[in-house]
C-alpha cells in the first residue's frame, strides 16, 4: 500500500459510465461489460465501489444522457459522488469519502479516457494514492482537430495505459492491468 497515504483499504472507482458519455465511445459494449465484471469482482471481494457521475451543460442532471448505462447501476449503500469537472477530486466529496473508508489504493475504470479518467488518475497519484488503471475498462471517442488530424480512441487509450505503467511518483505505486488479471487483494508494486 501507499507509503504516502494512511490506510489499507482498496476502493474501486467507477467514473462517468453514463449513457451520453459512452454513446460514441470506442468499443463501448465490451468496455461496459469489463467494468461490470470488475464491479462484480469488487463486490465479491468486499471492496467498496464508489460511483462518480458527471453533470455539465452537455450532460444535464436528470437527463437521459446523464443516466448510468443500464448494464451498470450502483447497489444500495454504495457511494455516489457528483462532479462538474474532469477530475473526480475537484470540488467533490470524494476525498472525504476515501478518508472515511481508509482508502490508500484506487482501482479506476470508466470514461472518457483522455479527460475524466486521465484527470482522476493524476489527481489520485498527486494526492498520495496507489493506483491501478483497468487497461481494458476505460474508453473514449476519437479526437478530431480543426486541421483534419485525427487521433483514434484506441491510441488514446493505449497511451494512457502506457503512462500509468511508467509514471513514477515517490512512495506510490501505479500500474495498468486487464480486468481478468485484477485481484483487489494483491498489493500494487
Amino acid at each position: 500500500m501507499a507509503t504516502v497515504r494512511p490506510g489499507q483499504q482498496a476502493v474501486f472507482l467507477v467514473v462517468d459510465v453514463q449513457v451520453g458519455v459512452v454513446a460514441e465511445a470506442w468499443e463501448a459494449p465490451r468496455v461496459v461489460a469489463n467494468v461490470a465484471n470488475a464491479v462484480q469482482r469488487a463486490r465479491i471481494q468486499g471492496v467498496p465501489v464508489v460511483w462518480v457521475q458527471h453533470a455539465s451543460e452537455e450532460l444535464p442532471t436528470g437527463s437521459p444522457a446523464w443516466q448510468w448505462v443500464p448494464e451498470l447501476l450502483p447497489a444500495a449503500g454504495e457511494t455516489l459522488i457528483h462532479k462538474h469537472f474532469n477530475s473526480s477530486f475537484e470540488q467533490t466529496t470524494l476525498e472525504d469519502e476515501l478518508a472515511r473508508l481508509g482508502a490508500s489504493h484506487i482501482t479506476l475504470a470508466g470514461a472518457a479516457s483522455n479527460w475524466c479518467i486521465r484527470a482522476t488518475a493524476y489527481g489520485a497519484l498527486e494526492r498520495g494514492y496507489d493506483l491501478t488503471l483497468l487497461a481494458d475498462a476505460h474508453t473514449t471517442g476519437d479526437m478530431a482537430f480543426d486541421d483534419g488530424t485525427r487521433i483514434a480512441a484506441a491510441d488514446v487509450i493505449r497511451e494512457l495505459n502506457v503512462a500509468m505503467t511508467w509514471l513514477s511518483y515517490p512512495g506510490r505505486h501505479n500500474r495498468a492491468v486487464k480486468v481478468d488479471e485484477l485481484d483487489f487483494a494483491l498489493p500494487v508494486t
